[in-house]
């Protein structure tokens, strides 16, 4: 890779992959030059919309299904969203084969269970149904379906060589964005380290964003994802394989989501904001699928795999600290997104706006309930050693704009205890 050059990961090629993108020379957010380069943006069908779930049946069998996999947890079980998309899969005269053994931060162990299963019963495409976690699992099942051996054999990028079954996603949180990305994440249980799977074969055939599902979610998680997606868009616009097809993605996250989130928090039936935090969590997910993200994700994957932490609320007290540590390397770009967050930021210098912008993410953090420091989750002291190591050793790091030895990310998290 020749110095100063971001070369975008190599995608596994899958069926219906289009050709290359050619990059115009203007940014599409109009905002920052953008040197022209060889681009391309993966991205799955996508159905969006209040009662999109009653495409799911027929979604499923365009893909061929016969013995969907449907992959959840008990609490959309107990929800009753399962009945429901259970109920349309079968209306198209397909046997569902249900697996709800998923808890959250997806484990090894679990995504092997799914997977024997999965074998068991000869089932063909696979459905997720939840948050994040039930769709990275779902994912990891795909993986070990299409090309054996053990999930944790795939950790990187592109290490899948044979095609992977049909991947419906229908997100209940509004923000993982796992339901459009060509990302999993699955935890090593005996390191204790979340592992970051990356590759174009991960990206689903379709997805279907039903906002009604938002309406279930716990306050917490609400909170949580809706910081999650916040923390997409932000890392994808800085990232250093930034592009201006995801550029417009990230930005329109930024703002919805600094628009809606604390609404969905007062009044959860309010359809409008949870259709807008929706569409936040599908545009962040587009766009650092194909951009990537930064040093936020990779430090935060480290404690959730560490302490079984709520990822999206470790995002939301590691990202001001991140904010201001790339603010120097990329003060343009954060002056954007302030102005997107809805700051005023005309002729303001850039590490100004970055400072701003990361006192309005702890303030909106703080008005959704999310502790002020990771002591409070759990973390020590003694854990920082092997939390700065271990982050190192994260893809999403490669990505972030300001290059972090081990020292510099110790530093960010003592800072964030």
């Amino acid at each position: 890779m020749r110095p100063g050059v971001v070369t975008p990961p190599r995608p596994v090629a899958r069926r219906g992959d289009p050709p290359p993108i050619v990059a115009a020379p203007d940014d599409l957010a109009g905002t920052v030059a953008f040197t022209p380069r060889l681009l391309k943006f993966h991205a799955p069908e996508v159905v969006f919309g209040p009662d999109s779930l009653g495409e799911a049946g027929f979604a499923a069998a365009r893909l061929g299904a016969r013995r969907p996999f449907v992959v959840t947890d008990p609490g959309i079980v107990e929800a009753g969203w399962v009945e429901e998309l259970c109920g349309l899969l079968r209306a198209e005269g397909l046997e569902p084969i249900l697996w709800t053994d998923i808890t959250p931060n997806p484990k090894d162990t679990e995504v092997r269970r799914a997977h024997e299963r999965y074998a068991e019963a000869g089932a063909d495409v696979i459905v997720a149904i939840g948050g994040g976690s039930c769709m990275d699992a779902a994912k990891g099942v795909a993986v070990l379906s299409g090309n054996g051996g053990d999930i944790l054999d795939y950790a990187g990028i592109d290490k899948m060589a044979m095609p992977i079954p049909p991947l419906l996603m229908i997100p209940s949180t509004s923000g993982t964005g796992a339901d459009v990305s060509q990302f999993c994440i699955v935890t090593d249980t005996e390191r204790s380290v979340k592992l970051t799977i990356m590759g174009r074969a991960l990206v689903p055939d379709i997805s279907i964003t039903d906002p009604r599902l938002l309406t279930t979610m716990p306050e917490w998680l609400n909170a949580a994802t809706g910081l999650d997606a916040l923390t997409h868009g932000i890392e994808s616009y800085v990232s250093l394989a930034h592009n201006p097809l995801a550029d417009c993605h990230a930005m329109s996250s930024v703002a919805l989501v600094c628009r809606h989130l604390r609404a969905t928090m007062t009044d959860p039936t309010a359809m409008a904001d949870r259709t807008k935090m929706a569409q936040a969590s599908l545009q962040a997910g587009l766009a650092f699928s194909n951009a990537i993200l930064g040093a936020t994700h990779a430090m935060s994957h480290q404690v959730g795999g560490l302490l079984d932490a709520p990822h999206g609320v470790v995002n939301g007290v590691l990202l001001p600290h991140v904010i201001r540590y790339n603010a120097r390397f990329a003060p343009d770009r954060f002056v954007a997104l302030a102005r997107a967050a809805g700051l005023p930021v005309d002729e303001v210098p850039g590490e100004v706006a970055a400072e701003m912008l990361a006192e309005h993410v702890r303030r909106l953090a703080d008005d959704v309930g999310v502790p002020r420091g990771l002591r409070e989750l759990g973390v020590s002291d003694e854990d920082l050693d092997t939390l700065s190591a271990t982050t190192l050793e994260d893809a999403c790091l490669t990505t972030n704009p300001r290059p972090a030895s081990r020292g510099e990310i110790r530093a960010l998290f003592r800072d964030a205890l």
